[in-house]
């Protein structure tokens, strides 16, 4: 199945945020480029490795919000996956430039998730999109409440 456009413009000239032309929701993005690690034997990105990139996505996007990981941490809070989810459209190579796109999905009381899509660098071509889903735990690993900043960052994020 093919996956739904995706056709990013520089939102409000800021070039780590991008407004998709064809629903006009708004994205974080971060440039990454793959590694020979990154590849298996067939010379395609070994699937798993695009949860990685999901990572980097979502921690660029919270560090570029003034919320980074390092800091949610501190506060005492951790937020493991507890759900996912991949598309794979077109693969990626050795040393492919790619842009991954990160913004803030579903918010409950104690769940939240983060939705991602992932382009070839050069070609603009859709190569996956998926999701994760995290559950708010406190420092002894008990499920709370999601904290206020990240409650208020997933509020304040452009639709």
């Amino acid at each position: 199945m093919r996956p739904k456009p995706f056709h990013p413009e520089i939102y409000n000239g800021d070039p780590r945020f991008v407004k998709n032309r064809h629903d006009g929701c708004i994205w974080h993005r971060c440039e990454n480029r793959t590694l020979y690690a990154d590849t298996d034997r067939s010379a395609v990105v070994y699937h798993a490795n695009y949860l990685r990139y999901f990572e980097f996505g979502r921690a660029s996007l919270m560090r570029d919000l003034a919320y980074p990981y390092v800091d949610i941490e501190a506060s005492g809070y951790v937020y493991p996956i507890i759900e996912l989810g991949i598309k794979y459209h077109s693969p990626l190579y050795y040393d492919d430039a790619m842009w991954v796109h990160t913004r803030p999905g579903n918010l409950g009381k104690v769940k939240l998730s983060f939705d991602y899509v992932i382009i070839h660098g050069q070609t603009g071509e859709i190569v996956c999109t998926g999701f994760t889903e995290h559950c708010a735990l406190n420092s002894a690993g008990r499920p709370v409440g999601i904290d206020e900043k990240t409650q208020k960052l997933w509020e304040i994020f452009p639709k």
